[in-house]
């Protein structure tokens, strides 16, 4: 598979999670989208930053060293993804707990009461 068609799976992916966050009615598929999302955005940098023929910079030879900051970055971007789901979660355990449901339509009614 050539890099740009890559490029184009991993913009799709995130184009179709984010249309199944705008029409989610469940709370629970509204957090699975934005995980989606989350990795579709990592998948595409890691594909826009793949080189074919680089070498990790260890030892001597650093002519095709690859770049670490990128991966750290992308390290840490997959650490915060890992902490917003589980704030995501926390949050509708909360609302489970109050309002017996996790529908979004329900919990606005129920709000509004």
């Amino acid at each position: 598979m050539s890099l740009i068609n890559a490029e184009l799976i991993c913009a799709a992916v995130f184009f179709i999670s984010f249309y199944g966050l705008i029409v989610s009615k469940s709370i629970i598929k509204s957090i699975v989208s934005i995980v989606v999302m989350e990795m579709a955005v990592i998948m595409f940098l890691i594909s826009i930053g793949f080189t074919d023929g680089m070498i990790p910079p260890i030892g001597q030879n650093m002519e095709n060293a690859a770049d670490p900051l990128p991966q750290a970055l992308l390290i840490t971007a997959i650490v915060i993804g890992i902490t917003v789901t589980a704030v995501n979660v926390t949050f509708l355990i909360s609302l489970f707990r109050q309002y017996q449901t996790a529908d979004w339509d329900a919990v606005r009614m129920k709000n509004w009461e």
